[in-house]
């Protein structure tokens, strides 16, 4: 039958999930990082997916699909249900820090404000974006500086990945970031290797298509701990 339904642009897609989410059919699922219509019959043409896309990838067509099956929807949601659990590694949360100083040399406390850090799990929008200043890090810099938390990580919002390993454009997911929050400030630390431009081109690439003129800064760390730059 020809009907109204949903059509996803995958260029556009930044893998942010917010659709998948606001899909209470669950005609919508993330495939290697990108939002597919898996279910035709499940897309009852409605769209309260389109306004949870921060990137305008989701708009109707009509065209050839199956039938809206609403007995099929209600009992994969109640199936579903039964097995509802949400991973702590991608629940967003903001974390309390005290301002106290360490209670010894030894006593460093964590400096991270925010759960969670890896750029392909942190929701676009999340309320500890709101006037934040912005670290986003090669995850290799934090072990490779000693003084990370205190010297980078304190007082901002941080955001790690590996360019060489994730297998997505950072680009897309920081603009939706910058764009879409009142982001005062943006910190790129990287390792020296040739590897992490692809995190610092990113970055830059997100700051210029998000139309926002935002005060940004590159720190350099060396593989043996240095600051070069």
């Amino acid at each position: 039958m020809i009907r109204k339904i949903i059509k996803i642009d995958e260029e556009k897609c930044n893998g942010c999930g917010l659709c998948a989410r606001a899909c209470h059919e669950g005609a919508i699922e993330m495939i290697d990082g990108k939002a597919k219509l898996t279910r035709e019959d499940y897309c009852d043409g409605l769209g309260d997916c389109l306004p949870a896309c921060p990137m305008n990838a989701i708009s109707f067509e009509e065209r050839e699909a199956p039938a809206y099956d609403e007995a099929a929807v209600k009992k994969a949601q109640a199936e579903k249900a039964k097995k509802a659990f949400v991973c702590p590694g991608q629940a967003a949360k903001a974390i309390a820090r005290e301002k106290a100083e360490p209670v010894s040399s030894n006593d460093s406390p964590s400096r991270l404000a925010q759960w969670p850090c890896q750029i392909k799990l942190v929701p676009v929008n999340a309320p500890y974006f709101d006037g934040a200043k912005l670290l986003v890090a090669a995850d290799c810099s934090a072990f490779a500086y000693g003084n990370f938390h205190e010297e980078f990580m304190r007082d901002h919002i941080t955001l790690i990945g590996c360019p060489k390993l994730d297998s997505v454009d950072y680009s897309e997911k920081l603009m939706a970031i910058i764009a879409n929050n009142d982001i005062k400030s943006v910190k790129i630390v990287r390792m020296e290797v040739p590897c992490c431009g692809g995190l610092e081109n990113a970055v830059k690439r997100a700051l210029m298509n998000s139309g926002k003129f935002i005060p940004w800064q590159i720190v350099t760390i060396s593989t043996d701990g240095r600051i070069l730059d």
